[in-house]
């Protein structure tokens, strides 16, 4: 049992001790300090919710619905929605903050709270360490009876979502009709069976969902790596279905099966659709320094420049702005469409990956074979406590200092045809060490290699 407080927020798992793990105590502290910090900001007081169906996201709502009411701020709750629509909700209602309730691919008996800032994009790292210092401080004000904030629900948004979607330029909504796609949808008991359905229904494809219950007991990891999809490979071949969806529990990243039951790969998300939009009009993109090279193929091939940003969605979004880039994300299948909102998005990037699809008129294992071939390897090393970190890597930065370095987060080592990132975890109390090579046994080779060095480091 673990809790985790950050600059992007707090996350942690349900039960247990408060300070050792996201408790009620421990969800009204963290709150307070969210809604402080907003009161201290001058921004508007209104906020908006909205949570994944997590079993405890309920009970979750409640706190800090009542927190922020406590402080004289007034809530709009979406109830259950995805991420991507809180964050186009918070603009939209011209609140001054909003917060999402969902702990992304972590399982079940864990929950978190995301904050965002007027903008609808998560907080800065400064932003953050000021929520954290109102947090250790616990010097919060709280509103007199006459003054404090209003609650209201607030029905809709997932449509208004879709309709921005269906709006934009690059989605071809005549060309998908034409195709007349059949889709197998795995959402994972969670907010994806209440929004992709109504996306694919607008857009005339038929589809078959699996786990499709928004009941918050997920019928297996919610993180869409190959090893927890067999469910929807095995199914996409017996339904001889045209592509796979599956999505995480609050809908802002996405992976693909392709019509053989292969799997796309999530780190090929972002590549396809940077293919398809470069393809109309060329410009920049960015990925996070743990992201696939293919993208940087792709978009050198389109004439545009590629930028790598540190792992995290503050992050590539503040250098999507500095470069002006068309589109970015994050390897774990999270799109970035500046034209409809500076936030990873799964439901945009289903409507571009279909757009692609029916325009090009390749099936998703052809257009898979079509871009460069990298194989990449995630593995991680639980962190012990007292472990210093940043000497061991260092002692890696020193070890391979004749290498093409990056430190901007954690340590990247870039050779010739492979590379390397190690660094903690934002959300786990982990080392992840993630590799990319022409193979697979390279990529594994590599990894095991620079467990083997941090081991080593770890013994003197």
């Amino acid at each position: 049992m673990s809790i985790i407080k950050s600059i992007s927020g707090i996350r942690g798992t349900i039960g247990g001790s408060a300070g050792d793990n996201l408790t009620p105590q421990d969800i009204v502290e963290c709150t307070a300090a969210f809604g402080y910090w907003l009161l201290q900001k001058g921004n508007t007081k209104k906020v908006v919710l909205g949570r994944d169906a997590r079993i405890s996201g309920p009970m979750v709502t409640q706190l800090v619905s009542a927190t922020l009411n406590g402080l004289g701020i007034d809530v709009i709750d979406l109830e259950l929605s995805t991420t991507p629509t809180v964050e186009i909700a918070v603009t939209a209602l011209g609140a001054g903050a909003g917060i999402i309730i969902t702990a992304s691919h972590n399982p079940a008996h864990w929950n978190a709270l995301k904050f965002l800032n007027e903008k609808g994009e998560f907080i800065s790292k400064a932003d953050g360490e000021l929520l954290l210092k109102m947090l250790d401080e616990g010097a919060i004000r709280y509103a007199e009876v006459d003054e404090l904030g209003t609650y209201e629900k607030a029905a809709g948004w997932i449509e208004r979502h879709i309709d921005l979607i269906l709006a934009m330029d690059w989605i071809d909504v005549d060309a998908i009709k034409a195709r007349k796609f059949k889709i197998v949808i795995d959402p994972v008991n969670s907010s994806g069976a209440i929004s992709i359905p109504p996306l694919l229904d607008r857009l005339g494809c038929e589809y078959v969902m699996i786990n499709g219950e928004p009941n918050g007991k997920f019928a297996h990891n919610p993180e869409p790596l190959p090893k927890h999809l067999t469910e929807l490979s095995a199914k996409m071949v017996s339904e001889k279905a045209d592509l796979g969806i599956s999505v995480d529990p609050d809908v802002d990243r996405l992976a693909f099966a392709c019509e053989d039951g292969t799997l796309f790969g999530e780190e090929y998300t972002l590549v396809a659709i940077a293919d398809y939009m470069l393809g109309i009009k060329s410009g920049n993109t960015v990925s996070n320094l743990s992201s696939t090279r293919a993208l940087r193929d792709v978009t050198e091939k389109h004439g545009g420049k590629y930028f790598a940003s540190a792992v995290g969605e503050v992050n590539v979004v503040t250098k999507m702005k500095e470069v002006d880039a068309v589109l970015g994300g994050e390897g774990n299948g999270g799109i970035i469409i500046p034209g409809l909102h500076y936030g990873r998005d799964a439901l945009v990037g289903i409507a571009l990956m279909l757009s692609h699809l029916a325009k090009n008129g390749k099936t998703m294992s052809a257009l898979k074979a079509s871009y460069p071939l990298y194989h990449m390897v995630k593995d991680k090393i639980q962190l012990e406590k007292g472990l210093d970190l940043n000497a061991i890597l260092d002692g890696l930065h020193q070890e391979f200092k004749n290498e093409d370095c990056n430190t901007i987060d954690g340590l990247k080592i870039n050779f010739a045809d492979s590379w390397v990132h190690m660094r903690k975890s934002n959300t786990e109390p982990i080392v992840r060490i993630y590799s990319e090579a022409k193979s697979v046994e390279q990529a594994e080779s590599l990894v095991a290699k620079m467990k083997a060095s941090i081991e080593s480091l770890t013994t003197v």
